[in-house]
């Protein structure tokens, strides 16, 4: 990947894609950004209403509305793209359509030469991740999506709160679906460097499983909250977003937990995507991860694939 010019597009300029457009633009994330959507009168206001901003920030980046053709070069393709769930419908109806949406996005970037990496940021993510490997045909190291990224930062601002310390030095995270079946694996969380089960028997009386446990359901809860407030969640994903992109163009070797598919770990080999810690650099997810998972939580993250296959099995392509 060539940092002599950065180029990012965008595919979906709602409140998602929007909030990470923002983001780019106020951390200098990149050096051309292109919007697409289907409503191309909506593309073009947002470009011109970001531009408009340039003079305000440190940034020198191009921004522009632009069609598929804008792919060629690209070095990452961020998906954000896809439909509401409408009252009553199910989870799978709106897989469905999603999935419909995305047959006509995925297909258009890689036939207009598209090589980069792709980000998928729609949800639900996990299977709108695996969708856009299975239709752009591209080595699963180059899709990834943002996975339990945003569910783990949730947990770490929690987990700092509570123990009283910078959220940056809890170390633990969300792993699994991003959604109902995610889970905290607490035999891997760790203060600094100091696990936090023994904290738990070392201080009893200040610290109980039960909190944490509080902890965790509050952090998968948390966009229901958001979206019962104020409709909807996209600044947090936004910054997330933000992030996995400056680890590719910076080739950072960093560590989130993305959507990706495993190879082999955990006893588990196919084409499931699934939140876990994962290196990424500018070859896009360079490493998985195996945490050293008890029974317990191993055969958690087991349902929680188990889950996602059995979902994606019920798409009509």
């Amino acid at each position: 990947m060539s940092n002599i010019n950065r180029k990012v597009v965008l595919i979906g300029t709602g409140m998602v894609g929007m909030s990470f457009a923002y983001a780019a633009l106020n951390q200098n994330i990149c050096d051309e950004l292109v919007l697409i959507d289907l409503n191309e009168v909506r593309a073009r206001g947002e470009a011109m209403d970001l531009n408009h901003g340039l003079a305000f920030s440190s940034s020198s980046m191009k921004i522009y509305f632009g069609d598929y053709a804008d792919c060629s070069n690209a070095d990452i393709v961020v998906i954000c793209a896809g439909v509401n769930q409408k009252p009553d419908e199910t989870r799978l109806q709106l897989l469905q359509r999603n999935t419909q949406v995305f047959k006509s996005i995925v297909p258009r970037v890689v036939s207009n030469g598209f090589d980069g990496i792709f980000l998928v940021a729609t949800n639900p993510v996990d299977i709108m991740t695996r969708v856009t490997y299975e239709l752009s045909g591209f080595n699963a190291a180059k899709v990834i999506g943002t996975g339990t990224t945003l569910d783990t930062a949730r947990l770490r601002y929690l987990l700092g709160t509570y123990f009283e310390v910078d959220p940056r030095h809890m170390h633990a995270y969300v792993i699994g679906e991003h959604g109902d079946s995610e889970f905290v694996p607490w035999s891997q969380a760790i203060m600094a460097v100091k696990p936090i089960n023994e904290m738990l028997e070392e201080c009893p009386d200040q610290y109980r499983m039960e909190d944490l446990e509080k902890i965790a359901a509050d952090v998968r809860t948390a966009a229901y909250e958001i979206i019962k407030a104020k409709g909807s969640t996209y600044y947090g994903i936004g910054m997330a977003i933000c992030r996995i992109v400056r680890a590719i163009f910076s080739n950072e070797n960093a560590v989130f937990t993305t959507s990706v598919r495993l190879r082999g770990e955990y006893g588990l080999r196919g084409e499931v995507f699934i939140g876990n810690p994962c290196i990424i650099n500018a070859n896009g997810a360079n490493r998985v991860l195996e945490l050293n998972l008890c029974e317990e939580e191993l055969e958690k993250f087991k349902s929680s694939y188990r889950i996602l296959d059995e979902n994606f099995s019920s798409i009509q392509f």
